[in-house]
């Protein structure tokens, strides 16, 4: 350990820190995107090397349909800046909201990057794909959006769907869908795409799988939705503040109520954090402390991050929990006096069955181990 953190403090001279970030930071900065990829501590020497190399890689940025939300949290992003980012770790040669050119020269430039950086530049799409009618209902210079991306995948070096729209359509493609929006791994089907949902995405998921391919020339372990595991290889469920409540069967039913004002779980309001994979509550979002994301301002989970459920299922439909889901018949936290159980009954009673559950979900996991052949039923630290 103390080797590493030598090694840190002694980073080549060459391997200066971004603008307006003192080495300190800086070695921060590039610990904390190694324990977000749960890479070793040491890892991040190399991230600190990679983000620091004079020549930095050509992204190229193209918008379909989108309400430009992904730009715009890339603008609030703080470790890096978006200054910082685009001067210091990667060359932004095109991004039609945030290039300096327009028209004519922009398109040059950006035609001219994609051919002198043939298998290096990284492409992003923002947005979802409109395909009917040969793709017109977005085009930008003469040009279908769908011409732009087949024409940019097929020399990108890495190849990144920014954004729920991007990754799988989005709100362009729930229903009607008039434009037969898509995803962008509809469109290319012969290429690995890395998807990185949301709505819009954390930053910093963004920037770690571009950090990760500087670093080791590769993308990111994937799961089997082309999603970095690093960022969405976790439940939402399993990592929420509120989780406590949910194992205890302490639930808000609305807005307002006693449980929502105590700050109780928010699966009957149609929390889709059971069945949605994200980092948002390890991570949380824009740095303004526990608020930082729907479930800490006290709203539902949306799902925005998976597939099938964001845009698709009403807010206020149950989750479909891959592991226990509590009942619907929980006594209602608000008991007039007089009238059935007290809260604090109601409380107790419910924290019996929820454990009751939790456990039964546990004897019933052992006895699955020990039906496929285990001598003993495996036990659990």
């Amino acid at each position: 350990m103390s080797e590493w953190i030598s090694s840190l403090s002694n980073i080549h001279e060459a391997a200066t820190p971004p603008i307006g970030i003192n080495r300190r930071e800086f070695i921060k900065f590039c610990t904390g995107v190694a324990a977000t990829m749960g890479l070793a501590p040491a890892m991040s020497l190399r991230i600190a090397e990679a983000a620091t190399k004079p020549q930095r890689p050509p992204v190229i940025w193209i918008s379909a349909q989108e309400c430009t939300g992904c730009t715009e949290s890339l603008l609030r992003s703080t470790h890096p800046t978006l200054e910082q980012l685009i001067l210091e770790h990667i060359s932004l040669d095109y991004h039609e909201a945030l290039a300096a050119g327009a028209g004519d020269h922009a398109e040059a430039h950006k035609h001219s990057s994609m051919h002198e950086n043939k298998g290096r530049y990284v492409l992003v799409v923002d947005g979802a794909i409109p395909t009917k009618d040969d793709g017109i209902y977005c085009k930008v210079a003469d040009k279908t959006i769908l011409q732009h991306v087949r024409e940019a995948v097929t020399d990108a070096g890495a190849i990144i769907a920014i954004g729920s729209c991007a990754a799988w359509g989005g709100i362009p493609s729930s229903g009607p869908n008039p434009t037969d929006a898509k995803g962008l791994g509809e469109i290319v089907t012969d290429k690995q795409i890395v998807n990185i949902p949301g709505c819009p995405p954390n930053p910093y998921n963004f920037l770690a799988t571009v950090l990760y391919f500087l670093t080791f020339n590769k993308l990111p372990e994937l799961d089997d939705k082309g999603r970095p595991k690093f960022a969405y290889g976790q439940l939402i469920h399993e990592n929420c503040e509120r989780r406590p409540h949910y194992d205890a069967g302490r639930f808000a039913i609305e807005f307002g109520d006693e449980g929502h004002r105590q700050g109780w779980c928010l699966y009957k309001m149609g929390c889709k954090g059971p069945e949605t994979h994200a980092n948002c509550p390890s991570i949380l979002y824009g740095e303004v402390g526990s608020g930082a994301w729907p479930v800490g301002t006290g709203h539902p989970c949306f799902g925005c991050t998976e597939q099938g459920v964001g845009f698709t299922k009403p807010i206020h439909e149950l989750s479909d929990v891959s592991l226990v889901t509590p009942p619907n018949s929980f006594t209602d936290i608000f008991q007039t006096k007089g009238q059935g159980v007290s809260v604090g009954a109601a409380a107790l009673a419910s924290g019996a069955v929820g454990a009751a559950l939790g456990a039964s979900a546990v004897i019933a996991s052992r006895l699955g181990k020990h039906e496929e052949g285990t001598s003993e039923p495996q036990q659990t630290d």
